[in-house]
């Protein structure tokens, strides 16, 4: 006998004792026979066909860090980068052993050079003068100052004041000497309208302190426009004059540059 028909069989009976101890047809029931019904399961059924494949499910939690793996192998040589900034110059080396010297040249072919040597050394000196009186020109181009017997010239050159009279006496004149109140204005005008502050002019005290002369050796006695205070000879250095664009004078030290005017006779120009 089958597995299956003994399981049925067994099923069956385990109903009929319950039906048995539970249902009582009574006396007064009718002649119709009690019927009850049965549900037995069936037989196991052939397997379906394989449903269609779901949905992805949602991703899963990140797993922990592998090992790290072995290298791999070396790659090729790139390209060659920019050039870096130039670093800061080393420290200078220890000087050198001086070396064996060298064989003896050849002498060398007679030459009479020292006639051509004096020759450039003498246009040398000429050129340097004629840039001298280039600049002199432009000055006087740039404009002068008259008055009935005196021609001024300012010159925008800075030098030490015995350098600017040297200056003016090469061109036939000197530094400018004020010996009057007129000629003084004159200055003082010429200095303003240039926009300076002030110049040297042709006084000092250079041959005795104190005892101030023109630079043509005469004596300032007649006239004289000194500002208040002055001279003071500050610091024991003070020995030459500069005039200020207000006309007055004040001494200061010879050793400073600063423009100056020179001085020319009409008659002699």
């Amino acid at each position: 006998m089958s597995r299956e028909k003994v399981l049925l069989s067994l099923m069956l009976m385990s109903v009929l004792s319950s039906l048995t101890r539970h249902t009582v047809c009574a006396e007064q029931l009718t002649e119709e026979s009690c019927t009850v019904q049965i549900l037995v399961p069936g037989l196991k059924g052939d397997p379906g066909e394989k449903g269609e494949k779901g949905a992805p499910g949602r991703p899963g939690r990140v797993g922990p860090t592998g090992e790290t793996g072995q290298p791999g192998p070396k790659g090729q040589k790139g390209i060659m980068g920019r050039y870096g900034k130039v670093g800061p110059s080393g420290i200078k080396g220890v000087k050198g052993d001086m070396g064996d010297p060298g064989p003896r040249g050849d002498p060398g072919a007679p030459c009479e050079c020292t006639p051509r040597r004096n020759v450039i050394g003498e246009m040398d000196l000429l050129l340097a003068h004629l840039s001298s009186e280039l600049k002199f020109i432009k000055n006087a181009v740039a404009g002068i100052k008259e008055t009935d017997t005196k021609v001024y010239l300012l010159v925008k050159e800075e030098k030490r004041h015995a350098d600017a009279e040297l200056y003016c006496q090469a061109r036939g004149g000197h530094l400018a000497m004020p010996k009057d109140e007129g000629a003084n204005a004159a200055l003082g005008e010429y200095i303003t309208t240039a926009g300076l502050s002030r110049v040297y002019i042709g006084i000092h005290d250079l041959n005795q302190e104190g005892v101030f002369t023109y630079v043509d050796l005469s004596p300032v006695t007649a006239f004289s426009k000194w500002r208040n205070g002055e001279p003071d000879n500050a610091c024991d250095a003070e020995d030459c004059v500069e005039m200020l664009a207000s006309g007055e004078w004040t001494d200061v030290a010879c050793q400073p540059t600063m423009y100056f005017i020179c001085e020319f006779d009409k008659d002699r120009i």
